[in-house]
């Protein structure tokens, strides 16, 4: 873990001085100053992270981390386990979600098996398997040391072989039964959140299940001891493998400076535990929707996030990644394709900063 560990210490901040300059191009652009509110925010926020005011987000993709989780052994999960494996064959055929909308906007799915509780045998999938599921959190600890270091840099060295590729802005997924409850894990243990606020009902449970997925929760916090500073830690004994691959790709994106995704509650306890190791990585994060979890509202307020969408969503898989990377499309194309005030031949000097205005 020295290694990775090494590597997050040499993550840089944003280019300031690279966003001052987008900054007032974007106020030299033919519209009332700052009256693309957000959008403005997220072109100044990819130039900071790439150096460079001009983008062009021509090559993207969805990283998929698929796992299967100990856990699931407690009936935490109203679907089989097997179902892991089923949805990720249907993600590599691609007939789910994730799979659609990205297919609308030319997005390349990139599913990885980082701990699949069986074999799949499918050319297309990215096999990266640490083992055949982690252990059952609510007994022993989720993985090996050695294995939480595998699946952290399996996801930090799959960034830079995107980026190696020319792929330009990076989203988020995973695939595993009974992740939500080890995402919930996670966020409780690294935010000091209680149970009840945290859980929620995953993909669909009754009030008796829900109830006793919180009982669940309450046994695996009471049996590991948990240093909330200690990110790694946290993830090798209450977390999984998607979480881990998901975690290494938040600090690869970082450290390759790379503009990344968060989709849902178990994409974002993996940028949490990537921003509680080093909280620079929070500048090159896109917080895409508000997931419907509760965990997922403590986890965006403990990195200090603010989601594009409110669309009720619980579904994981990176569904959120499409609909933020076509935001992020508009705001560099804006930034390119946009007349200034000079070219419009508008005089400026009749518009206020709305932004200025607003804070009055």
């Amino acid at each position: 873990m020295e290694d990775i560990k090494g590597m997050i210490k040499e993550i840089k901040p944003l280019f300031e001085e690279t966003m001052q300059q987008a900054k007032q191009y974007q106020d030299s652009l033919i519209k009332p100053i700052g009256s693309l509110g957000r959008l403005e925010e997220m072109a100044i926020q990819i130039a900071g992270i790439t150096g460079s005011i001009q983008n062009k987000l021509d090559k993207k993709a969805i990283i998929v981390m698929c796992a299967d989780n100990g856990v699931y052994e407690e009936g935490v999960s109203t679907a089989p386990q097997e179902v892991t494996a089923v949805q990720t064959c249907n993600m590599l055929k691609g007939m789910t979600a994730v799979s659609v909308l990205s297919r609308q906007y030319n997005i390349d799915l990139k599913i990885v098996d980082v701990g699949i509780n069986t074999n799949i045998k499918e050319q297309q999938i990215i096999s990266k398997k640490i083992n055949y599921g982690t252990k059952n959190i609510a007994k022993e600890e989720a993985m090996t040391k050695e294995e939480i270091q595998k699946a952290v840099l399996t996801g930090f060295e799959l960034v830079k072989q995107l980026k190696q590729e020319g792929y330009k802005i990076l989203g988020t997924g995973e695939m595993g039964i009974s992740n939500t409850t080890t995402a919930t894990a996670v966020i409780i243990a690294l935010t000091g959140c209680s149970i009840e606020q945290a859980t929620g009902k995953g993909a669909g449970l009754t009030k008796e299940l829900f109830e006793h997925k919180k009982d669940v929760l309450k046994r695996i916090l009471k049996i590991h001891s948990i240093d909330r500073k200690n990110a790694f830690e946290v993830v090798q004994k209450v977390g999984g493998f998607d979480i881990a691959g998901l975690m290494g790709c938040f600090l690869g994106a970082a450290y390759y400076r790379i503009p990344i995704i968060i989709d849902g509650v178990i994409s974002i306890s993996a940028a949490l535990a990537a921003y509680v190791c080093q909280p620079l990585v929070k500048q090159y994060l896109l917080a895409s929707h508000q997931s419907a979890e509760p965990a997922y509202n403590i986890a965006a307020k403990e990195i200090g996030l603010h989601p594009y969408f409110q669309l009720e969503m619980r579904l994981g898989e990176g569904t959120g990644c499409p609909f933020t990377m076509y935001l992020a499309d508009a705001a560099t194309k804006i930034m390119a394709e946009m007349a200034t005030f000079e070219q419009g031949n508008v005089d400026k000097s009749n518009y206020i900063d709305i932004r200025e205005d607003n804070k009055r």
